[in-house]
Formats: structure tokens, sequence, C-alpha cells
């Protein structure tokens, strides 16, 4: 459900807004206003995902208001005057309405916003569980947690990988590039072509190998100059 204010000096634009704002089910008015001043207690009061702003109002237009609100809430302009648009996705707002509106055109608008609501919130999803320390792969027709402390190592199997972790091995539609790409190479070191190891998961070094636990790694030769100092560091004590 997207939380949204109406801002319109005009009774019946405001009162017009709110009724449609009323037959969306993915949205819900938390409140509504007669000039861009009485936003910011609005925005203070409550989460609000979406404004509905009119443009010419007393005090402060809702133009003036953008640009005096560095980071406000995905917008959709209300006014009776198009040469404002211009002007108005200039500032990023997300839509236009020319009063008077109709319901399909609003529905229109306020479509567009959901998807890109939903769009945002993916991503916050996203970065908030790259911060956790975890991700999601598709593995066996659903989505499965991966903690990056769990893992052992990647391997690629042409278009596949196989993620194996301390509790179970995962195989899932990616290349290992893209993997490489999302692990923090801090943690994790390219040893083979095909392969990805976490390095504080190493047991020992041989000649051309790796091991990690149970687990024979093939370590390249093309690799070796650059893996074994990042995995032995200052570690080694060989007696010198």
């Amino acid at each position: 459900m997207m939380h949204c204010i109406v801002i319109d000096d005009e009774p019946l634009a405001r009162e017009c807004i709110i009724s449609y704002v009323e037959q969306v089910d993915f949205l819900t008015c938390v409140g509504s206003g007669v000039t861009a001043m009485e936003i910011p207690k609005l925005l203070s009061n409550q989460k609000v995902d979406l404004l509905f702003l009119d443009v010419q109002m007393p005090v402060m237009n809702g133009l003036e208001y953008l640009k005096s609100n560095p980071e406000p809430p995905m917008t959709i302009l209300t006014t009776a005057y198009p040469n404002y648009a211009l002007e108005g996705f200039d500032l990023n707002v997300m839509d236009y309405l020319l009063k008077p509106i109709s319901f399909n055109r609003f529905f229109t608008s306020a479509t567009k916003a959901k998807r890109q609501y939903e769009l945002l919130q993916q991503r916050s999803v996203s970065t908030l569980e790259e911060e956790s320390g975890c991700f999601f792969i598709k593995c066996d027709g659903k989505y499965e947690k991966i903690f990056h402390e769990d893992i052992l190592f990647v391997q690629a199997m042409q278009n596949y990988v196989i993620i194996q972790t301390t509790k179970r091995r995962y195989v899932s539609l990616l290349f290992l590039k893209n993997v490489e790409e999302k692990l923090d190479a801090n943690a994790f070191l390219r040893v083979h072509k095909s392969y990805i190891v976490a390095i504080d998961k190493i047991e020992g070094v041989a000649q051309h190998e790796l091991q990690i636990q149970s687990h024979r790694i093939p370590m390249s030769r093309n690799y070796k100059k650059e893996v074994l100092p990042k995995i032995l560091g200052n570690k080694l004590w060989d007696g010198k």
C-alpha cells in the first residue's frame, strides 16, 4: 500500500483527487493541504510515498517547493496549465496531470508510480540483503538464501555454478564472472578459471591445489603467483 498526500488550494480539485485515491486499492490518502507550506508537517507525521502536488498555490507554489526540498517524496504534479510540464520534469516529477483530471488518466499515472515504488522497494531489499551478508539465488525452482560466511567455494559448470557452503551444495543458472563481481574481493579469491574460494576457509595449500574441508580445489598456474601471497600473506613461518 502506497501512502499519499494531496496538496491543492482548490477544494473541488483536492476532493476529486482524494476520491480517486479512495477508488485505487494500492493507494491510501494519509493527509491533505491547501498550500505547500503544510507539506513538511505532513511528512513529519507519517510515512509518505507519493505526493499529488498542485503547481499554482498561494505563498509557495508546487515547483518552488520541489526546488526547496532536495529529497521530496515521489511527486505527481496537478495543474490547469500545460506550460509547467517541462519545468516539472526537470525536477524529476513522476508525472503531470492536466486539470480537469479524468479517472482513467489518474489511474494510469498512479500505476506508473506504483511500478517505480515497487522497483525502489526491491532495490532497498537487495541493498539490505547485501549489507546483512546474504543473498538469494534461484535453485530447484525456489529462492534460497545464502550467507557469505557459509560459502566454501564456487565452481563453474558451463552455464551453471555450484555454490558449496558449510551446509549444502546449491546449483543455479549463473555465470562465474557475475558471481565474482558480487562477492567481496577481500574475502573471496579466483584460483582457477572455474573456481572461486573463500580465503578464510582454506585449510591447506599444495603445489597445484587447495584443501577446503574434504574438497580439493585445483589452483591454476596462471593464478598461482597472485593467489599464494593473498592466501599466505605474512602468516607463513618458513624458518628463514
